[in-house]
């Protein structure tokens, strides 16, 4: 399999662009703590094209997204575009963990511990 590496397509530059410029809340929040390497030194980008698709937050060294999901990815279509989503970016030796806009409003420190863990176990 050819190694798959972050790629420019037109299409996906200006969905990143828009990404980039207009997050949600949930995803400024979590980017407060994933950016400047706060999360064990280890560096986060946002809104990352990899093949056809674009990720929230990818630590590009590590291999890890983390997306960020609101409720229109409880329906079941979409539950299943995440699923052929994640099996693509695991197919590729990524690592996805997800976690609902929720999650970052009450939990938003097990969130960082979660990913912090996760981190830790693809840097050993």
């Amino acid at each position: 399999m050819k190694n798959i590496k972050t790629v420019n397509k037109p299409k996906l530059k200006n969905i990143r662009r828009l990404h980039r410029n207009h997050p949600t809340p949930w995803e400024w929040k979590l980017w407060q703590y994933l950016k400047d390497r706060q999360i064990d030194g280890h560096k986060f980008r946002r809104q990352v094209s990899i093949e056809n698709y674009v990720v929230d937050f990818c630590c590009l060294d590590l291999k890890l997204i983390v997306e960020v999901d609101g409720c229109g990815h409880l329906h079941q279509k979409q539950k299943i575009k995440d699923e052929q989503r994640s099996t693509d970016l695991k197919k590729w030796s990524y690592v996805v963990i997800r976690f609902f806009n929720n999650e970052i409003d009450e939990n938003l420190n097990e969130v960082l511990e979660i990913i912090s863990q996760k981190c830790s176990e693809l840097d050993s």
